[in-house]
Formats: structure tokens, C-alpha cells, sequence
């Protein structure tokens, strides 16, 4: 301990000496340390942004759709269009064990939405209950999703959109309720059951979920007339039953339509498991990217503190042979710069750390949320930045003070 608290003492000393360069030294630090810190904290909070905008789609749902073979089969020419009908999903439903939730869906653009003189073309959908929890389409307090009533009695009641509600309702009082009110669909009026909680979403296959009317699917087809889906979605309990279902739904469809299950084309199919799965490699790369542009950073200060050590070890030459002769050993002098060295970069990663978390809370107050996410010094964050300044630190220590402790005590008495 006595030796520690003497090798403290002679470090305040040498700050007080040289206030101007272990000022300099430590902003060396302190910056690195910030540079690390942020640029791994913003990445954190992108990724986070940017899967929950990505589950506005859904987690772990599949769509479906019809496409055109290019293959020959059986006989039968390529170029032929594979339309989906209602009854291909639950023949999905009965024979891929994989499959959870299913749902087809009609889809349909351009039919008028009214209220009053508020008019809106939006996305009509047909769709059946599951459809509520595979695409995160969620009612919002007092309102309700289509139930198995509304399929079975062809119910004309609907689930608006957040925005298509505040484009229809917009003369009225922010907030008022509109659950039990009518609403013209076509010339056929329609209640309103619930309204889609506000969510983020970053990708669709159609139109985003806030802008659009969903309605029973059974109460579309009678409405429209539509022989053919738009698209069918179904959901699996994790991403390797997903991949599993997807070749057997091929399998199941090839033989109900007649055409080869390894003709993709024949049967388009979008797997968000996928899409996830490169954000995962996407964003690692980014992460680590950041991690190293913010090491350069941080290595920079290093140097400064290898330096000056080099610098303090020249100016205490005659000190160190002193020491040598009055019995102090390698182990000694090393131990005394060694410390000193890390000193400086913890002092500096200190300050790094405090500045780092005022800007990150900083920027949390702005308006930037929904663009880059907010920052977020995670205990994975704060691990590699420790990491780092120790590297950092046992580097521009250990080198200085090695050289400290192997000068011949004599020569240091000389000069």
C-alpha cells in the first residue's frame, strides 16, 4: 500500500508539473472514449429502431401469393398463372403441421370510404381473425379485431387504420370515440369495431396497416366478388419451422395445382424470418465498424500517453538511478510508471464515460426517435470500451515503463 500511495503522490506531482500536456493527453482519452462509447451507443439504438419498425410487418409471418410457373410439369407448359383461392389456406392449414395462424386476404384499392364529406380511397382488406396477432394489427382500447362471428354471419363491420380514422374523423375532437359508428364502404354502410393501435412499420406488401380498412373476408367476398386472393399469410412458432413449412406448403400446392415445388416463381413466397436474419448480419457489421473506427480513435490517445510517459521517463532520469541505488528494484520502477500511465487513461475514460452519457441523454430529448432510434449505452457498450481502454492503457503504460526500468542505474546518475 505504501508503495502504491507513494507512486500516487508522484503522479499528482507530475500533473501539477505538466498541467498543459496531461490536459492535452487526457482529452486524447476522454475523445476516443466518447467516439466509442457514441457511435457503439447510436448503433444500439438503430438496431433496436429498426426491428421495431421491422415487427410493425409482423414476427415470424410469411406472405404468400400467386406468381406464374416457369417450368415445365407433367405435361403441363410453363408461363401458366397460379391463382390463390380461400379454400388453399386451410388445405395449408390441415397439412403442414408447422403452420400456427393462417389467414387469407382479399385485398382491394380504389372503392371510397366515407364519412360525412371525408372521402378516402384506401386498401380495402378481407381478412380472417388470426390475421390480428400474425400482423401485429392490434385494436386499441374499447374496440375489437374481426372475430369468427363476423366471418360466419358476413358482418359488415370494420377496423380502421390510426390514420385512416384521423383522416375520417378529422373535424372532430382529438380523441373522441368512434367505436359503434357507421361508415360508408362503397354505397354499404359499415360499423366501426375497432381501430388499429399506432404502431411503426417499415416495410408492407400493399399499403401501410395505418392507412388501411380491414373488414371479414367472408363479407368482401360477398361485397366484391373477388375468385381469387390477393395473398395468404400464415405464421409458424419459430424461424426453423418456417423454413421447413415453406418447402412443404410448395409440396401441397404443386400437387393441387400442378406444377414442379421447386419452381419459386410458380409460388412467391416472403419469409421475414429471412429479412431478420440479414438485419442481424447487417447491423453486426455495423456494430463492428463502429467498434473499430472508435478504437483509431481511442489508440490515437493511447499514443499520447505513451508518449508523454516516454517524455516523463527522460525528464526523471537521474531520479530513476537514485532509486536504483538506494535498493528499489526493476519490478519498482516499473510498477511506478505502469501505474502512472494507467492513471491517465482511466482518468480520461472516466470523463470520456460522463461526457458520453450527457450526449446520449441529450439527444434522447429530440425529435429523432423514429428516424435513428434512441441511443442506449448498453452493459455489452460499456464491457467493450473497458475493453478497449485497458488494452489502450496497458499498451502505452507497459512500453514506457519497461524502458524505465531496464535504464542502467549508473548511466542515469551520470546524466
Amino acid at each position: 500500500m505504501n508503495r502504491i500511495a507513494a507512486a500516487l503522490g508522484q503522479f499528482v506531482a507530475d500533473v501539477r508539473s505538466q498541467k498543459l500536456r496531461t490536459t492535452l493527453t487526457l482529452l486524447g482519452i476522454t475523445w476516443g472514449t466518447v467516439a466509442v462509447v457514441v457511435l457503439l451507443a447510436f448503433g444500439v439504438g438503430l438496431e433496436k429502431q429498426t426491428r421495431k419498425r421491422f415487427h410493425g410487418l409482423g414476427d415470424r409471418v410469411v406472405m404468400m401469393f400467386g406468381g406464374t410457373t416457369t417450368r415445365t410439369f407433367e405435361g403441363f407448359p410453363d408461363g401458366r398463372p397460379i391463382r390463390l383461392r380461400e379454400d388453399d389456406a386451410w388445405i395449408i392449414r390441415d397439412q403442414v403441421a408447422e403452420i400456427d395462424r393462417i389467414s387469407p386476404e382479399y385485398s382491394r384499392w380504389g372503392t371510397p370510404v366515407r364519412l360525412g364529406r371525408q372521402v378516402l380511397r384506401p386498401n380495402v382488406a378481407g381478412v380472417w381473425p388470426d390475421y390480428t396477432f400474425m400482423r401485429n394489427v392490434i385494436p386499441d382500447l374499447g374496440g375489437r379485431f374481426i372475430n369468427q362471428k363476423d366471418i360466419d354471419k358476413r358482418r359488415r363491420v370494420a377496423v380502421l387504420g390510426n390514420r385512416a380514422r384521423d383522416f375520417l374523423f378529422e373535424g372532430e375532437a382529438p380523441g373522441v370515440d368512434v367505436i359503434g359508428r357507421q361508415i360508408m364502404i362503397g354505397e354499404t354502410p359499415f360499423t366501426i369495431v375497432g381501430v388499429m393501435k399506432p404502431k411503426q412499420q417499415s416495410s408492407s406488401y400493399s399499403s401501410r396497416d395505418r392507412d388501411r380498412v380491414f373488414i371479414p373476408g367472408t363479407t368482401h367476398h360477398a361485397m366484391f366478388g373477388h375468385a381469387y386472393l390477393n395473398n395468404i399469410v400464415y405464421q409458424t412458432a419459430s424461424a426453423d419451422a418456417s423454413r421447413r413449412a415453406e418447402g412443404r406448403v410448395r409440396e401441397v400446392m404443386g400437387r393441387r395445382y400442378r406444377f414442379d415445388a421447386a419452381d419459386e416463381d410458380a409460388l412467391p413466397i416472403w419469409d421475414t424470418t429471412e429479412f431478420e436474419k440479414m438485419f442481424e448480419y447487417l447491423f453486426m457489421g455495423f456494430h463492428i465498424f463502429f467498434a473499430i473506427v472508435g478504437s483509431f480513435t481511442l489508440t490515437v490517445g493511447g499514443i499520447g500517453v505513451a508518449n508523454i510517459m516516454y517524455v516523463v521517463v527522460r525528464e526523471r532520469t537521474r531520479e530513476i538511478g537514485i532509486k536504483r541505488s538506494v535498493g528499489a528494484r526493476r519490478p519498482d520502477i516499473l510498477r511506478q510508471f505502469f501505474l502512472e500511465a494507467t492513471a491517465i487513461t482511466m482518468l480520461g475514460g472516466g470523463l470520456g464515460f460522463l461526457l458520453s452519457l450527457g450526449l446520449v441523454r441529450l439527444v434522447s430529448f429530440g425529435d429523432m426517435e423514429e428516424f435513428i432510434g434512441t441511443p442506449q449505452i448498453s452493459p455489452v457498450v460499456a464491457l467493450v470500451t473497458m475493453a478497449l481502454l485497458g488494452l489502450v492503457g496497458l499498451a502505452a503504460g507497459y512500453f514506457p515503463a519497461r524502458k524505465a526500468a531496464n535504464l542502467d542505474p549508473v548511466e542515469c546518475l551520470r546524466s
